[in-house]
């Protein structure tokens, strides 16, 4: 039979007429069925559709069709964009806050963050900085920088990992400045030497620092000299005393402290558990302020250094140092040159310091003692069979032959004492040798 198959074929099934291609409409009509219509098949239709519509359109309305179809596609690439990031992510950072979310690669010298805040502020980078920024040791004093210099150092020193000595000092930082600088330090756990000295930060830099030491565990030396510091700052900076433990050398020397500042200050370092050196020289202390600050040397035993010059503690002062001495058994440098400190005074010290085993260097320069004031506070030093004084400086005070022989007498007991005075004429004559600028 024509069109037969032969026994045994195979037999081929014949081809499936094409399939009729899914209108807009039907697709629609599909899914509100509830049947599942795959995404591929309605872009097809859509697509289908577009071009029957090109082919039956004028050339006028070729160019409008187009645009809605290039719109449409745009549309559903946007919908496709699986993305976290919002607009407002990809613009430039305006405000502090946007500049600290903003998401980066960690920068382990700030430099990146330094630009970007420097942009922020309106200040011009410093080169000297971008050159030195992963240095051990960082010294820009006198470079200028200002509140806003300041606020976009701080901001890359808050990531730097290099840097462990700071030295801003004299860049007129003031309270504002100040603030920031504390701040970073809040974060950064690298640098532990920080010097801030003349940056006149007042009473506002005072508050911010205080803070700072309140959180901060890893900064060892604070200079502070040349500040402004009053009274009013000395109550924010003897809150932190007490509590942090980890500072071991403060400079607090030509500020505006005075006797408030003293009483405030000696109840904080008497609670105080860290420090090992204190300067608090060229102040306002006066005998009110000085025996305030010798009570609570009294009562510390961790303080090694102490440096009181060039204050007016006068004889009451003197005397409540010498108080302390007999009770303190850890401090072995005091420093009370320029004082005011009188032969009463140099007197009344000198019973303290026959009792002490601990000093070694006393510095006694440039007080109206004159020699029976010298004479004093040597002759209590040879009377202490536990003194271990090695350093006696009583430079510029003249003293007389009673002093130049007792002088060699203790020399004999302690051949390593090296004493220091301003000498007398009449030795001169002798042939003795200059010791106005030597040790004897």
């Amino acid at each position: 039979m024509l069109g037969a198959e032969p026994a045994g074929a195979v037999g081929v099934r014949p081809p499936s007429p094409p399939r009729a291609a899914l209108s807009r409409g039907s697709a629609r009509s599909a899914a509100s069925c509830g049947a599942t219509v795959p995404r591929s098949v309605c872009e097809h239709s859509v697509h289908q559709e577009g071009d029957a519509s090109n082919r039956t359109n004028t050339p006028d309305d070729l160019e409008g069709n187009e645009s809605e179809e290039k719109a449409d596609e745009d549309s559903e690439r946007e919908e496709e964009w699986d993305t976290d990031l919002e607009i407002e992510d990809l613009r430039p950072p305006h405000s502090l806050c946007e500049l600290y979310e903003t998401k980066e690669p960690f920068d382990p010298t700030g430099k990146t963050r330094y630009i970007a805040a420097c942009q922020l502020y309106g200040v011009v980078p410093i080169s000297y900085f971008l050159r030195h920024m992963k240095d051990s040791e960082l010294i820009m004093k006198h470079h200028g920088l200002g509140p806003q210099g300041a606020k976009a150092l701080s901001l890359s020193l808050m990531t730097n990992t290099s840097i462990v000595k700071l030295n801003l000092s004299d860049n007129w930082l003031n309270g504002e400045g100040a603030a920031a600088v504390a701040e970073m330090l809040k974060e950064n756990c690298y640098i532990s030497d920080v010097d801030l000295s003349d940056n006149r930060l007042g009473v506002k830099g005072a508050e911010a620092l205080s803070a700072m030491l309140l959180e901060n565990t890893t900064v060892v030396t604070l200079k502070l000299s040349g500040n402004e510091f009053d009274d009013h700052a000395a109550k924010y900076l003897a809150d932190a005393l007490p509590v942090n433990n980890k500072m071991e050398s403060l400079d607090l020397s030509h500020n505006m402290l005075g006797d408030t500042s003293g009483e405030v200050l000696g109840m904080a370092i008497a609670e105080n558990t860290g420090l090992k050196e204190l300067n608090i020289s060229w102040n306002y202390f006066r005998s009110q302020g000085a025996a305030a600050l010798a009570r609570g040397f009294e009562a510390n035993v961790f303080l090694r250094v102490l440096d009181l010059s060039y204050n007016g503690f006068s004889n009451k002062g003197a005397a409540a140092l010498g108080e302390a001495l007999k009770v303190n058994n850890v401090l072995e440098e005091l420093n009370i040159s320029n004082n005011r400190i009188s032969l009463e005074g140099a007197l009344r010290f000198a019973v303290g310091l026959k009792e002490n085993q601990t000093l070694k260097s006393l510095n006694m320069a440039r007080n109206p003692m004159q020699s029976e004031g010298c004479f004093g506070v040597l002759k209590s030093i040879q009377a202490n069979s536990g003194a271990v004084v090695e350093i006696l400086d009583f430079s510029e005070i003249p003293v007389n032959k009673d002093f130049a022989d007792l002088c060699d007498a203790v020399k004999m007991l302690s051949p390593k004492l090296q004493i220091r005075h301003g000498g007398n004429a009449t030795l001169h004559k002798k042939d003795q040798p200059k010791v106005s600028q030597e040790f004897s």
